[in-house]
């Protein structure tokens, strides 16, 4: 597999530094992603910069991790309107921890010569004083530089501290500390850390030709000694910004977004957006593609892309339990379900499959006082289904209400129903679901 070209057809290649094709070409090469720890998990807005060290890694050629420990206590300025507040290094050394666990889901840490490895820049950022950092790093690159850089224009009009104005020469020193330290010779990132990926390249390549000046301006970005690449931001047809649910960031730890959640969010992707998607958060191939937007194109009802991005993503995060999970959920919520589906729920997915669903406790004297399923839809749920009996009668008598996914046609029927897991019932009004626990 050749890594560059698997990037044009996916649409994964944003810009590059003159030599790099010839240099994967001619032998392994070792390439990087930072990824900074300001929340205790990756979202998929990190996805698209992952699967750059998954190909890297499947086309032959090694991928680093680095989790910034120290330069996420900065903070990037890249895309930000405000400076962000600082963390602090408890809560730094639990984000990074989730990230490493992240990450291992993509990447194989035992594969040989091309094993993924996983750095943390306060590693070496530790040992480094403020006096020796500006010999080491801020005498090979001129202010001039920096501030030509789009991350640092951009922020020049509402105000920069020194601390972000920094933060591109941190990035590049770490680029130097793992070229000079484990070989690595390329840096890949989103199209917004161009600037302060080429920062990198360019103190490598003056600290190489021992350049002892920062005046000179004349700047070959990337120079021959390593390498930048970059993949377009994901982002709508309508052009705005990808990885947001109606409550936020889509995370990659359950714990933040369930893996129905997850899966639901791949689910209601747009038709105009799965072509890209598909390209970029898969590991597809292209006929394999191709021949699921013929298949789409003709029976587009069947939202064949989008449960295929589905299945895929949410089984790598969530493993295959969790994407099974997930459909049962669909199924359950808004598929075609039967009693026998709710049947094999077990005990400890119920919260899962019905979170955020309504639910109502009944109690077992509440039950006793229930002469039939219209006070018990009433009266018993404390108008929590229905406010009246008069509502939950009509409702029944116009077909529009289902328990445990069987249609309930007299209001005068018994109540003498089947509890899952001798505990729940599931109440459908139309397309709405309300779950009824019995204590």
């Amino acid at each position: 597999m050749n890594f560059i070209d698997e990037l044009r057809w996916r649409g994964m290649l944003n810009d590059m530094t003159p030599g790099l094709e010839e240099q994967l070409q001619r032998e392994l090469t070792a390439g990087y992603i930072g990824f900074d720890p300001t929340a205790a998990s990756l979202h998929i807005g990190n996805l698209a910069t992952i699967m750059l060290l998954v190909h890297l890694q499947r086309a032959g050629h090694k991928p680093f991790a680095l989790v910034g420990g120290a330069t996420g206590m900065i903070g990037d300025p890249s895309g930000k309107a405000a400076e962000r507040e600082f963390l602090s290094e408890e809560t730094l050394r639990r984000n990074q921890e989730g990230i490493r666990q992240q990450l291992t889901k993509f990447l194989d840490f035992d594969s040989g010569a091309n094993s993924a490895e996983m750095v943390n820049n306060y590693d070496w950022f530790k040992e480094i004083s403020f006096l020796g950092f500006l010999r080491e790093a801020g005498k090979h690159i001129s202010v001039n530089y920096m501030m030509a850089k789009d991350s640092v224009k951009k922020r020049l009009e509402t105000g920069i501290s020194f601390t972000e104005f920094s933060y591109q020469l941190l990035q590049g020193y770490d680029f130097y500390w793992l070229y000079k330290n484990k070989n690595v010779r390329l840096q890949m990132g989103g199209s917004d850390q161009w600037g302060n990926i080429t920062t990198g390249t360019e103190l490598i390549r003056r600290k190489e030709a021992g350049e002892s000046s920062a005046d000179k301006e004349e700047v070959q970005e990337g120079g021959h000694q390593a390498f930048a690449l970059t993949t377009p931001l994901v982002t709508k047809a309508d052009g705005t910004k990808f990885g947001k649910s109606e409550s936020g960031n889509v995370w990659l730890d359950p714990a933040l977004t369930s893996p129905y959640q997850f899966y639901q969010f791949w689910l209601n992707t747009t038709d105009t957006d799965c072509p890209r998607l598909i390209r970029v958060f898969t590991l597809l191939s292209q006929a394999e593609i191709e021949e699921l937007e013929r298949q789409h194109i003709e029976s587009p009802h069947l939202r064949i892309l989008q449960k295929a991005i589905a299945q895929e993503v949410t089984t790598r995060i969530h493993s295959q339990a969790g994407y099974d999970l997930a459909v049962k959920a669909s199924e359950v919520l808004f598929g075609k379900a039967t009693l026998e589906t709710l049947r094999s729920i077990q005990v400890d997915e119920f919260d899962i499959i019905f979170e955020g669903v309504p639910q109502t406790e009944v109690s077992a004297g509440e039950l006793a006082s229930s002469k039939d399923i219209t006070d018990l839809l009433s009266v018993a749920s404390r108008g929590e289904i229905y406010v009246s009996k008069g509502e939950a009668r009509r409702a029944i008598m116009q077909n529009a209400v289902s328990v445990n996914k069987i249609k309930i046609v007299d209001p005068a029927a018994s109540i003498a129903l089947e509890w899952l897991q001798n505990r729940y019932l599931l109440v459908s009004k139309g397309k709405k679901n309300h779950l009824l626990k019995k204590v």
